[in-house]
């Protein structure tokens, strides 16, 4: 298996209110038979109703009830544009889960849900320097 991910698709409850909330973030997509599809640089977001995503994976649906264990992230190239990015998110809907702040390990970070719960991080990390068109390559952490 090659190492990519291609597409990541968010089980949402309403479509429309979910495609709102990216829509008041910037994001611009298209939907087509009860889907929408984001293009995220490389890589397709995708919003999808619940139940059918569930199904689709083989699994019984059930109630979004807390943190699902994954969170999505989206560096940015400074502490400005995580404070902005964040009071979008909360303009448009979504929950603010941390506060902006210097984490533990030195670089400028927040969390928010959409809602739906999809649970996201921004950060600036200079660490991890995004290419002109928003890519990451992550550090060597063995030459650290």
């Amino acid at each position: 298996m090659e190492q990519r991910i291609t597409l990541v698709t968010l089980g949402v409850s309403d479509l429309a209110r979910a495609k709102g909330f990216y829509e008041a973030l910037g994001w611009r997509g298209q939907e087509v038979e009860e889907t929408v599809f984001f293009q995220a640089g490389g890589l397709g977001v995708v919003l999808w109703g619940r139940d059918k995503l569930a199904r689709d994976c083989g699994l019984e649906p059930g109630p979004a009830a807390g943190f699902g264990g994954i969170a999505l992230a989206h560096n940015v190239r400074s502490e400005a544009e995580v404070d902005t990015l964040l009071a979008a998110a909360e303009r448009a809907g979504g929950t603010v889960t941390k506060p902006a702040a210097v984490n533990a390990i030195g670089f400028y970070s927040s969390a928010f849900t959409d809602p739906d719960g999809h649970a996201w991080e921004i950060a600036y990390n200079p660490g991890f320097p995004l290419a002109e068109d928003g890519s990451v390559t992550l550090p060597d952490f063995g030459s650290r």
